[in-house]
């Protein structure tokens, strides 16, 4: 008997009792569903976390001012202004592992354009900005050191106010925006970066040279700088080095004892990231926990069937041995049931848990990810597991004894 001759026999035994079947079926069917809807939310979290912090831009710190107190009470991060313009430049001229710095300052103002207006966020930065966020320009260009040096009244959009003033984003370019009283020219606008980790808009934003910003937008504090700091680091691998030696530099131009607190605050933003993706693989190391228990179960609900199913059928085994069936063929035979039954169920499983994948990506906006290689190793491993539990009731089958088959009622 060929190999499709012994498949035809096991599904016809199948197919005899199609109920039972199904429900031995079941619980490998939960335990893949579980593992392929696991995967692919845990997977699409992954890839929305990569995206989020992809967006930020890579190896970055942020620094802050430190926080104020009066009478008792303690403001938030930045109440204090401890960072300044001078900190700036030696942060970028004494850490050997930071490549680039720049100063953000950050205001709330309305952005005129002829008869439209937008609410946003108005921000100063410098040009290296643009390279330690990954931002370039999807029409015009970025501003540069000279414009920066000279106070230049130009700006950039973001693409969602480019959108709300002028609809095409394209046409913004050239055009004249005015912030209170100052007019600005538009010189190009960044692409688009979507959503921070946090929910806000990255595109809701106008840049000007932080120059410009001090100057006629916000104030300066002279020698104070009123905002943050992004420093991007010379690699991934530097990333911690710099954040050492900016911190180490910082306490020392501060003046600050051993025992003190810092005056600033200093954020690891790929630490904050590395957080996220050890978070979503506990997750998925839970799921993946319940997912395995699920086809042990399945497993043995096949093993048990099967068991059932050799006592049921002992007399046919008996003829089949009698007529010239050898106790190979037994074997095989009771053993591709198991595997189509594991097979089956694996293939049942991913289309259900594909499906609760995307119905709960629907209904909770999560981002979903489906790998074809988790599928067909999903299915793969279900039925493996049928062939294990069904090898102990497939040699039962084969080492009985054809005689006392025959005469079984």
């Amino acid at each position: 008997m060929n190999v499709w001759a012994i498949l035809r026999t096991a599904v016809r035994a199948l197919l005899v009792n199609k109920t039972r079947s199904a429900l031995t079926a079941l619980g490998i069917v939960i335990g893949v569903g579980a593992v392929v809807a696991m995967v692919a939310i845990a997977d699409g979290a992954r890839a929305e976390v990569d995206r989020s912090f992809g967006s930020m831009g890579s190896n970055i710190l942020v620094i802050t001012s430190g926080t104020g107190r009066s009478s008792g009470v303690r403001a938030g991060a930045g109440s204090l202004p401890t960072l300044t313009w001078d900190d700036l430049q030696a942060i970028r001229n004494e850490v050997p592992a930071v490549r680039l710095a720049s100063p953000q300052l950050r205001n709330t103002a309305q952005v005129i354009s002829g008869q439209l207006n937008w609410g946003t966020s108005v921000q100063g930065v410098s040009a290296e900005y643009f390279e330690i966020r990954a931002w370039r320009a999807s029409d015009g260009e970025l501003f540069t050191d000279a414009e920066l040096q000279s106070g230049a009244k130009v700006a950039v959009l973001g693409q969602t106010v480019a959108e709300k003033l002028f609809g095409e984003p394209a046409s913004a370019v050239g055009a004249q925006v005015r912030i209170g009283t100052l007019p600005l020219r538009v010189i190009g606008v960044v692409e688009t970066k979507g959503q921070s980790p946090s929910g806000n808009d990255y595109d809701d934003v106008v840049f000007v040279p932080a120059t410009t910003f001090g100057s006629k937008i916000q104030g300066g504090l002279q020698k104070f700088l009123a905002g943050s700091i992004f420093i991007a680091a010379q690699s991934a691998g530097e990333v911690d080095a710099a954040e050492t030696g900016v911190r180490a530099l910082l306490r020392e131009r501060h003046r600050l004892e051993i025992d003190a607190d810092d005056d600033f605050s200093l954020r690891n933003l790929t630490q904050v990231a590395v957080a996220r993706q050890e978070s979503a693989d506990t997750l998925r190391a839970l799921l993946a926990g319940i997912a395995a228990v699920s086809l042990l179960v399945g497993g043995i609900g096949i093993m048990n069937i099967m068991l059932v199913s050799v006592i049921e059928r002992t007399r046919e085994i008996g003829v089949r041995m009698a007529v010239g069936a050898t106790r190979e063929l037994i074997l095989a035979q009771f053993l591709v049931e198991a595997l189509v039954l594991g097979a089956l169920g694996g293939l049942l499983g991913v289309g259900i848990g594909w499906g609760m994948a995307v119905l709960l990506g629907r209904s909770f906006g999560w981002m979903v990810a489906f790998r074809l290689e988790i599928a067909l190793g999903a299915v793969l491993f279900s039925g493996g597991v049928g062939l294990v539990f069904g090898l102990f009731p497939a040699r039962k089958a084969s080492r009985l004894n054809p005689i006392e088959a025959l005469r079984y009622e």
